[in-house]
């Protein structure tokens, strides 16, 4: 990169999605890096296209209409490095989510050790385990030969054994995937991972060197029984995605080759940047939560002092995934975030039409209730799924409950196309439902993933763009963690400005308040619990804190936390009314 910032290279990010492309631009203004237009368009994974390049050229022509540049040649290949007279670019990344689930077979030992590893690895890029092997599997080899036939995974993820440890077991439980592979023809053999005891690499390769379409070696996820470091494991498994998706999805050797081999997928690099944010913000007030729900997956990735957290889950995306939501809930458990009286065959038909039109957005308020229900749904059980993972010693008021987190950062086109910012806000809170106070980050440019794409190229445009206002705050949010009965007292606010005034709230439980604070202001927030609640500071305990201002200034929650919506669907509707005239819904 070079000395000074003022002639720094541009840079052009790509994000390859299930349901559209979008092409942002970032370069050098005023001596900093800014984020400064964007240009989108459908992507063309699937047919009558079935090439991703070019729904990039489409989103890439759709940002020459925006900023009056030229990024694509006559040939309609990318003009770089960027040229005398204005046009091309300097440098350029990509990003990837588009394409199926990779089926994925994951084989290890005990199921609570190495099998549980496998699976953490699994969901840290678009895969849907569909079987796992372990050391007490009932079913005898030739059953799972005949299992690994008729599933024919994309990925078989091997673990087991700590390093220089016992390796007959883990040799015995090779022979399935190297027969099955054997058997299959060729094109259709699955790409192996090995990412166990380290001691048998060469007894792999000679096993599955032959009859695996590709195989990987990373180092052991388990070194030993109380250890477990998933990283080394995880950037090997996303050369292998990206592999497997050069032969599945026309168009992105091509990408590649426009990247320089910065390519990366979204989920990954997402987590990326999470983990140098848990690094700078991660601390005394928790940790740090990172939020995507878009149409090929639901990502949370959480970054803490001590370990990070990455969870993609493809059955929670809003694309052509959708009718898999209904293998987790019901369709009466998304109507209950409904303020309207849907029927559920209104819902079940939009679930099937959304999965064959990804990209339609609602025509109706009808349709914009069932989307946000729908989304709310997906996203509070995915949260629910990720929860599981997060460290023990992550601190948390209640056992159940999420850590403590500052901030959240959230982001996808579910909730960047929210008609309103407290329609958005009020959605977070509905489905992650966080404790004590923090502030609520929306992307809504989807930037956060492809920031973690450009940091390989160029490690100095992230921060400045994170710190330029390119992501709107919503606001700080206190969610009190209690019960009581609806309608009496649960938290007492007084929030004193910079010029001494103050305002004052006094919140039942069940209700929600909201205190004005622009954005770009700061004030002194003190709080003082009721009924032994707790916003942050322990149980029944007030105190002061500074908070930032943001589009829906302070919002407390005093809907306690699990939330818990009443049985009564009359009731539940008009409550659910009554928050979102409270946020300005």
């Amino acid at each position: 990169m070079p000395a000074s910032l003022v002639e720094g290279d541009s840079l052009l990010a790509v994000d390859i999605g299930g349901a559209n492309t979008r092409a942002v631009l970032f370069d050098v203004v005023e001596g900093t890096y800014r984020f400064l237009a964007s240009g989108s368009a459908p992507s063309t994974a699937e047919a009558p296209f079935k090439d991703v390049s070019e729904g990039v050229r489409n989103a890439l022509e759709n940002l020459q209409m925006v900023t009056g540049r030229t990024f694509l040649g006559a040939d309609r290949k990318l003009i770089t490095p960027a040229q005398a007279d204005g046009s091309g670019v300097d440098a350029f990344v990509c990003t990837l989510s588009a394409g199926p689930a990779l089926k994925t077979v994951i084989v290890g030992l005990l199921s609570d050790v190495s099998l549980e590893s496998a699976r953490r690895l699994a969901e840290t890029t678009y895969t849907r385990v569909v079987d796992s092997f372990g050391l007490n599997d009932h079913r005898k080899p030739d059953m799972q030969i005949d299992t690994l036939l008729r599933l024919r995974p994309d990925v078989v993820i091997i673990t087991g054994g700590t390093d220089g440890g016992a390796s007959r077991s883990i040799h015995k439980m090779l022979e399935p995937t190297g027969l099955s592979s054997y058997l299959l023809a060729p094109e259709r053999r699955p790409a192996v991972l090995f990412a166990g005891n380290q001691k048998l690499d060469d007894e792999v390769k000679e096993l599955l060197g032959g009859v695996s379409s590709a195989l990987h070696f990373s180092p052991n996820v388990r070194p030993s029984l109380d250890t477990e470091d998933l990283e080394p494991a995880a950037r090997e498994l996303t050369s292998l995605y990206l592999e497997i998706r050069k032969r599945q999805l026309k168009g992105v050797d091509t990408l590649e080759s426009w990247a320089g081999g910065y390519v990366l997928p979204t989920a990954y690099a997402e987590g990326r940047m999470m983990r140098f944010l848990g690094q700078v913000y991660g601390g005394a007030r928790g940790g740090i939560l990172g939020i995507d729900i878009g149409a090929s997956a639901a990502v949370i990735a959480a970054g803490f002092r001590e370990r990070n957290s990455l969870g993609v889950y493809p059955h929670f995306g809003l694309g052509e995934n959708l009718p898999a939501l209904l293998q987790y809930t019901t369709l009466e458990n998304i109507l209950r975030w409904s303020p309207l009286d849907i029927a559920t065959g209104v819902l079940r038909d939009y679930i099937f039409q959304k999965s064959l039109y990804p990209s339609s957005i609602p025509a109706t308020k009808e349709d914009q209730v069932i989307a946000q229900a729908v989304t709310r749904e997906a996203l509070y059980l995915a949260m629910q799924t990720a929860k599981r993972d997060f460290p023990r010693s992550a601190r948390v008021p209640k056992p159940g409950l999420l850590p403590f987190f500052e901030p959240i950062i959230a982001g996808g086109g579910a909730l960047g196309d929210a008609p309103t910012p407290g329609q958005g806000l009020l959605l977070l809170l509905d489905a992650i439902q966080p404790v004590g106070v923090t502030t609520i980050i929306l992307d809504r440019n989807n930037l956060l993933p492809l920031l973690g794409a450009a940091a390989a190229r160029n490690s100095i445009l992230p921060v400045h763009v994170l710190e330029s206002g390119a992501f709107q705050s919503l606001g700080t949010v206190v969610s009190a963690v209690g019960n009581a009965s609806y309608g009496s007292l649960i938290v007492r606010a007084r929030l004193v400005y910079e010029n001494g005034t103050e305002a004052r709230a006094d919140v039942k439980y069940g209700s929600m308040e909201i205190l004005p604070l622009p954005v770009g202001q700061s004030a002194k927030l003190t709080l003082q619990p009721q009924r032994g609640a707790d916003v942050g500071f322990g149980s029944g305990r007030g105190g002061t804190t500074t908070v930032s201002g943001g589009a829906m200034g302070v919002v407390i929650d005093g809907r306690g936390r699990p939330l818990i919506l009443p049985d009564d669907p009359v009731r539940r509707r008009e409550l659910i009314k009554r928050w979102l005239w409270t946020v300005g819904g």
